[in-house]
């Protein structure tokens, strides 16, 4: 029987922006407790020099987690999201994952090339996360909790290929399609996300 989350830790990507899931979480039926992280070096949040990689924001997401957990994570905050479930499953009940790599190798699935655009319009993004490229594809089996997977149809960034691929990789896996969302549509479909979301908790 699946352990129910006693809070839902939002996630973002590489925006940075704490206030990405708000929409989301404000749009939820649950009372579970919820809190929002940004990243440190991303945004508005100052740089960190001690963090130098993504296993490095798990490691700060793991310091949040004080009870039983649900992930909510966009894009980049995906990976680190998979990385803490696979740390930690004891803390984490359930992955809510959202237009991300889950460490996949994206551009073999026919993702666009977005790093030199992102650079140019984001130029004091951290270093290392342009040139991250996380991979967990062979540990994806390990996940043993129930996996909702939202994808945009119209995302450049992260195809339909990418979600249906983590489908098949992760045993609980459920992927949920917007057809015309892109990449924001943890955003642009805000109920339509909360609503799956107290679905796949059970709420």
């Amino acid at each position: 029987m699946t352990t129910s989350p006693q809070k839902i830790l939002f996630l973002p990507g590489a925006s940075g922006n704490n206030q990405f899931w708000k929409p989301v979480a404000e749009a939820l039926e649950t009372s579970i407790a919820v809190q929002h992280m940004g990243w440190p070096g991303f945004g508005d949040s100052p740089a960190n020099p001690q963090i130098t990689c993504l296993e490095h924001l798990a490691t700060l997401a793991i310091a949040e987690i004080d009870r039983p957990v649900a992930l909510v994570a966009q894009s980049m905050g995906g990976v680190v999201a998979v990385q803490i479930a696979l740390e930690r499953p004891d803390l984490v009940t359930h992955l809510i994952l959202a237009v991300t790599s889950g460490g996949l190798n994206v551009p073999a699935l026919g993702a666009e090339n977005w790093r030199a655009a992102f650079e140019s319009d984001n130029p004091t993004l951290p270093r290392w996360f342009l040139d991250d490229r996380t991979e967990l594809s062979g540990r994806l089996p390990e996940l043993q909790l129930p996996v909702l997977l939202l994808w945009g149809g119209a995302d450049p960034i992260s195809p339909v290929s990418v979600g249906q691929r983590l489908a098949k990789l992760i045993p609980d896996a459920r992927l949920e399609l917007f057809p015309e969302a892109g990449h924001d549509l943890g955003h642009t479909h805000a109920e339509a996300v909360a609503q799956l979301i107290d679905k796949h908790l059970g709420i």
